[in-house]
């Protein structure tokens, strides 16, 4: 619950005015009970008014009065409902917006390395459901437990100044109902997480399925993806399942005490009718305040359970929202880029322990061109990834005379472009994923950056050109497309002071790939530029080379200096050569 009102802030507010409208509906409702004893024992019968006298005083016996005054009351009562919901769920709202606001800055602003790891599917489906469960649990059941306890406390006072003893005998089951609510609780809590959870493996299923189609055809994968679907499918309903039947065998379970009691109020009560103890108008209003009693008390059973769900989900939001993110310290700094590199015996160790880099030491002078080759799994992904900040790591790296480290984070990556061998594509138009990275970008920006990309052509192909929309994910493009679409969407900011191209040309012939890299030569001669690839062709016309092999450089010089070498460049260079 501490969490729960953590959430509230900004709107207790309007909790506690939907809470005041509450406890007026509820006044209303008990009041009813009473003039009915009234108007059946004082003006159909001859007893006493007593505290109704005012009403005898008011409108003499008239059966007709107690009519209006009933229809009145509902009335009000029916209004303050109205703004009891209307209250707790715009609160409840808005808090929700505020959570999903919340959580997705927040995962904007996580580490890398967290992204890495967490599954997609799972952190959608906190941001979601978990989110949803908050909101209802706001919306409905905080102010019901105002509710619930104004009720029992007033309907146990009401009940107790008619009859004490009828009042022993109405509320005799009502612990044993609470006890059954606590433990019910328990239950719900712990099969509520189990079915969360495996609602997030079917979330990470189907999204991992939905993004990876193309790969699904591509291997005629489609049965085993339906039985993997099928498999999680099946968890998640046995879990749900197994929370439907604790639910049930609540609700059945309080449904048949809860009559239990009903039938012990009805029969000693109707005892006490025959012998002249109580009034039939007292005995038509404990009827009627037993059930008003017994609603909330089985009503804090279900208020327990969403409680117990709430429990769940604020937890697993507040897992993100408490996670490490990156931040920016006190002596960071914005220093103009120039783009020259040096690594100074840079290691670095991933969390598992497993060495990427070891004692990496090269220098790239501004504006010039560094080709880096190296088999998979030797480093050249986590040596760019550091020029990123992305992870932090020993030794020295300097940009420009400046210590990586003492650089902003967003300050350095706004300098660097980055082309991934898999570029990510949104499903927007062509004009759109290009001049996604500023706003201010003009149609001839645009189609100039296309053209050095060597895309221009093909968009102009498309059936809507530049407004044409491509897939999730450029689903509808080709690999060198999407490719080429990416490089362009890079090198369109001429803020990009350094540009890295992580085996980014892997999808496009040989001639492109010489045309695009002539066409950056010839734009951006003052831009620093790191090429990965295995095509030697591609890093042929690097300024410099280097060779990782297991997180080491074995290898460093001109393409020249190298293929007269024996070593990996050159066994490749030749394979390469005997393969045109």
């Amino acid at each position: 619950m501490k969490n729960v009102i953590k959430y509230m802030k900004g709107y207790k507010g309007i909790f506690l005015l939907a809470i005041i409208s509450i406890v007026v509906a509820t006044t209303m409702q008990l009041a009813t009970p009473i003039l009915i004893k009234y108007a059946i024992d004082s003006i159909i019968g001859s007893e006493s008014p007593g505290n109704m006298q005012f009403l005898m005083d008011a409108f003499g016996r008239n059966l007709m009065s107690v009519v209006w005054i009933v229809i009145a009351i509902n009335l009000i009562r029916g209004i303050f409902l109205f703004l009891k919901g209307y209250l707790s769920n715009y609160a409840a709202e808005n808090i929700a917006q505020n959570m999903r606001e919340k959580l997705y800055r927040q995962i904007q602003y996580m580490t890398y390395e967290y992204h890495t790891k967490k599954e997609t599917g799972d952190m959608i489906q906190r941001c979601t459901s978990d989110v949803e469960t908050v909101r209802r649990f706001l919306g409905v059941q905080i102010v019901d437990l105002a509710r619930i306890i104004f009720m029992i406390f007033l309907s146990v006072i009401i009940m107790m100044n008619l009859n004490l003893k009828l009042t022993v005998y109405a509320i005799a089951l009502i612990p044993v109902l609470f006890l059954f609510s606590y433990i019910f609780f328990t239950k719900v809590q712990k099969n509520f997480k189990k079915s969360d959870e495996a609602e997030g493996a079917l979330t990470t299923v189907l999204q991992e399925n939905l993004s990876g189609v193309r790969v699904v055809r591509a291997f005629g994968r489609e049965k085993f993806e339906i039985d993997k679907f099928q498999k999680v499918n099946q968890d998640y309903k046995e879990k749900t399942y197994r929370l439907i039947e604790i639910l049930a065998m609540f609700w059945s379970s309080s449904d048949l005490l809860t009559l239990i009691q009903s039938g012990i109020v009805l029969v000693v009560g109707s005892r006490m009718v025959i012998t002249g103890e109580i009034t039939i108008g007292t005995l038509v209003a404990f009827i009627t305040y037993e059930s008003m009693l017994l609603w909330p008390v089985k009503q804090s059973g279900r208020l327990l359970s969403e409680l117990g769900k709430t429990t769940v989900a604020v937890k697993r939001v507040e897992e993100i929202l408490t996670e490490e993110i990156e931040s920016d310290h006190p002596n960071e700094t914005e220093p103009e880029i120039g783009g020259h590199i040096v690594f100074d015996r840079v290691n670095f160790s991933y969390p598992d322990g497993k060495i990427a880099l070891k004692n990496i030491s090269f220098e790239i002078e501004k504006g010039k061109t560094l080709g880096i080759l190296g088999s998979t799994g030797s480093g050249k992904s986590t040596m760019v990834h550091l020029l990123q900040r992305l992870y932090d790591y020993e030794g020295s790296i300097r940009i420009d005379g400046h210590e990586l480290k003492d650089i902003r984070k967003q300050w350095i990556r706004q300098k660097i472009g980055l082309v991934l061998q898999e570029p990510y594509l949104y499903a927007k138009t062509v004009k759109q994923n290009i001049g996604i990275v500023k706003n201010n970008f003009s149609d001839q920006d645009i189609e100039e950056a296309a053209r050095i990309a060597s895309i221009h052509d093909n968009i102009l192909e498309f059936k809507e050109g530049y407004e044409t929309v491509i897939g999730e994910k450029g689903v509808s493009l080709s690999g060198g497309q999407k490719q080429r679409v990416a490089i362009s969407r890079t090198i369109i900011d001429q803020d990009k002071r350094i540009l890295i191209f992580d085996d980014s040309l892997s999808a496009v012939d040989t001639e492109t790939d010489m045309k695009i890299r002539r066409e950056l030569t010839k734009r951006n001669k003052d831009v620093t530029t790191l090429i990965i690839s295995h095509r030697i062709s591609t890093l042929s016309e690097a300024d410099y080379i280097i060779v990782l092999n297991e997180g080491e450089i074995v290898q460093f010089g001109t393409h020249a200096e190298l293929i007269e070498n024996e070593g990996l460049y050159k066994r490749i260079w030749d394979l390469q050569k005997m393969a045109v």
